[in-house]
């Protein structure tokens, strides 16, 4: 039997399956660590200040989570879709998702990657790229290779239609040697492209045959003041 007040750790890893949430997802939706999340559905942590908004994600109710109630529907209010928000403000959903991009260097290859949608004015997106926002996504740099431009774990937006090089020391998003970078790139006339930071104390690199995959151009930088 359910210790009421409690939460059920049972119960919410059940709505997260039923809704195919993972830890992380729900931890974005929610405003809370993944840690925080899995302490709560590992049955480590017996309660929440945030239970009613995990409550809400998850579509039920804090009585539901807690014991209170079997019916998990009883109460609950819809939890509005990502079209309805996109809707109410004049919005587009665009991509974020939970890999860094190193401003030096970091491993993408063989790594999970979780996706969230956020939803942006769409007349706020046109000043920095006409693309469908199917096309475009957010991601964090990490290092500080880009300094000044790019600071550590500042919020950047890819434009993955633009994957030609035809703008010379442009940022990009690439991998290179199985690393996901930003950098500025610039064709050479031996058929290479350099790879270049804009921190003085950052060496550039050079790329040849093949060894450079562009993901996309980096359109916009956004960081906490």
């Amino acid at each position: 039997m359910a210790d009421h007040g409690r939460i059920d750790s049972d119960r919410v890893r059940q709505r997260m399956d039923e809704l195919g949430l993972s830890q992380n997802g729900l931890a974005q939706k929610v405003g809370v660590s993944q840690a925080a999340i899995a302490k709560i559905t590992s049955g480590q942590s017996f309660g929440s200040k945030h239970l009613h908004r995990i409550a809400r994600e998850l579509g039920t109710t804090a009585a539901f989570l807690t014991g209170e109630t079997d019916d998990p529907s009883e109460g609950a209010l819809p939890v509005p879709t990502a079209d309805d928000v996109a809707d109410q403000v004049g919005g587009v959903r665009i991509k974020e998702i939970d890999l860094d991009y190193g401003m030096g260097a970091s491993w993408i290859e063989g790594v999970p990657v979780t996706e969230v949608e956020r939803v942006f004015p769409a007349d706020w997106l046109v000043q920095f790229t006409r693309a469908h926002p199917q096309y475009l996504f957010f991601a964090h740099g990490a290092g500080d290779s880009m300094m000044p431009t790019i600071m550590d774990r500042d919020i950047v937006l890819i434009d993955t239609t633009q994957q030609t090089l035809n703008m010379a020391d442009r940022i990009w998003a690439v991998a290179f040697g199985g690393a996901g970078m930003i950098k500025r790139l610039r064709p050479q006339p031996d058929g290479g492209v350099k790879l270049m930071s804009d921190n003085p104390s950052v060496r550039d690199e050079v790329a040849y045959d093949g060894e450079l995959s562009i993901i996309g151009r980096v359109v916009a930088v956004m960081r906490k003041i």
